[in-house]
């Protein structure tokens, strides 16, 4: 026997209504946890961000830029050592086509200049002496607000202060970097590092003096400049000064080239 088909209706748009709601209630509760979801990660995206913030402390965290200027130091030095050694092999080229020229002159210009190269810098030195390291504040140090970040880094006339008190203390020779230093050396800043006949060192700086220790100790006291480096030895800036004397010290030669834009020889007697 056939079912009523008006009951037979009413039971399938009953089993329809049924199914239709519990398709909304899935639906409801999925877009719900895709909110839920969207806003627990979101959080976790602020959390992050704020801690990468207070982390850094206004550093930059790419690190990009950073590995770029090693490559670009690395090359430059590169680059100095290759000219530093054609510059020793013709140095010796001409060394030895001067042997090869005769005469009581000659002799006479070729003993003097033997005799100047000391003082110039052109021949290495051994003694007693005083070693300076200037350094920039640790990296660590925070700055509070309004304070001038420039205070907490070494500046090319901060060591051109403790040069020049050391000469003027009487030094016979001084390096820097392990570099000789003559009349004409230039010391410049480059960002945060310092370029000394054409190569890029960072801190610590190291000073190298030969000479008469307790004179040029005098001369250091005496510099305004090195007292003005001095202020910011205590915190909150903790920049670097160490001072000590040393019985043994050696100096290289001045080992690049020189570049004089006027030359008046002397007049020989």
């Amino acid at each position: 026997m056939e079912g009523h088909p008006h009951k037979a209706a009413a039971a399938h748009s009953g089993r329809r209504q049924a199914q239709d709601r519990a398709r909304r209630s899935w639906r409801n509760r999925r877009s719900f946890g895709w909110r839920v979801n969207t806003l627990v990660a979101a959080g976790c995206a602020g959390l992050l961000a704020t801690t990468s913030m207070i982390n850094a402390r206004g550093t930059d965290l790419r690190s990009g830029r950073h590995t770029d200027l090693i490559g670009l130091v690395s090359q430059q030095r590169e680059r100095v050592e290759e000219m530093r050694s054609s510059l020793r092999q013709l140095q010796s080229d001409v060394e030895k086509l001067g042997a090869q020229v005769g005469g009581a002159k000659v002799d006479d210009v070729n003993e003097r200049l033997r005799q100047l190269e000391g003082p110039a810098g052109f021949s290495p030195i051994s003694g007693t002496g005083l070693i300076v390291t200037l350094d920039d504040a640790p990296r660590d140090s925070e700055l509070s607000e309004g304070t001038n970040p420039n205070l907490f880094i070494v500046h090319q006339q901060d060591i051109q202060a403790v040069v020049n008190a050391l000469w003027a203390g009487g030094a016979e020779g001084i390096s820097l970097q392990d570099q000789r230093i003559i009349s004409t050396t230039g010391i410049k800043c480059v960002g945060n590092t310092v370029v000394l006949q054409g190569v890029p060192y960072s801190p610590p700086y190291r000073i190298r003096a030969v000479g008469d220790p307790e004179i040029m100790y005098d001369a250091l006291s005496a510099s305004p400049g090195v007292s003005s480096y001095r202020q910011y030895e205590a915190a909150p800036y903790n920049i670097g000064w160490s001072l000590r004397r040393s019985a043994d010290l050696d100096l290289p030669a001045y080992a690049s080239s020189l570049d004089f834009s006027y030359v008046q020889p002397e007049e020989l007697p």
